[in-house]
């Protein structure tokens, strides 16, 4: 195997000194940023519509198994806010603008705002559940196109789909399926 790799860094300086407004968007970055800010925007939008749909859901639960689900309900939307804000964060590092514009969001997201009837935990369960895997179908998807062009924004998505998939995974304890 022959290792014929080498780095010009003068070239690399010159070029970095020369496009300094670009931030940390280099010409070795693979895609269309433009595509990627729009593909992190609608991300955004699902994560608030999750955020906003498990917080409805935790403060209107009722019945005997409320503290628990509406609890898992909860910690489940502090996370969908994160997730929210971590993309947002990458829009800006891209130079774009995050948007989180109401109008659009239910429109933008991979996800509905479900609001089933407050003493019905299993379809708020189930419900949250769909969601979850559409998440996760939609999220694996997003990764693989991202592929080895943009490593910062694919890494940001595998940690999101982790936790996706975790939600999933308490959901489903939670039904007893």
């Amino acid at each position: 195997m022959s290792d014929d790799f080498v780095l010009d860094v003068t070239r690399i300086r010159d070029e970095a000194r020369r496009k300094m407004a670009a931030g940390p968007v280099t010409d070795a970055y693979g895609l269309d940023k433009d595509r990627v800010i729009g593909i992190l925007n609608d991300v955004i939008a699902t994560e608030v519509v999750c955020w906003l749909r498990y917080t409805r859901h935790a403060i209107s639960a009722s019945g005997i198994d409320r503290a628990q689900v509406s609890s898992e309900f909860t910690e489940h939307a502090k996370q969908e806010m994160q997730h929210a804000l971590r993309a947002a964060e990458r829009v800006s590092q891209l130079g774009g603008d995050p948007d989180f514009d109401p109008a659009s969001l239910t429109q933008r997201s991979h996800t509905d705002y479900t609001t089933p009837a407050k003493n019905d935990l299993k379809a708020m369960l189930e419900h949250n559940l769909l969601a979850e895997r559409i998440v996760i179908a939609s999220y694996q998807e997003i990764i693989r196109w991202l592929g080895e062009h943009d490593p910062t924004t694919r890494r940001l998505m595998e940690s999101i789909l982790e936790e996706e998939e975790e939600h999933a995974d308490d959901l489903v304890d939670l039904i007893g399926v």
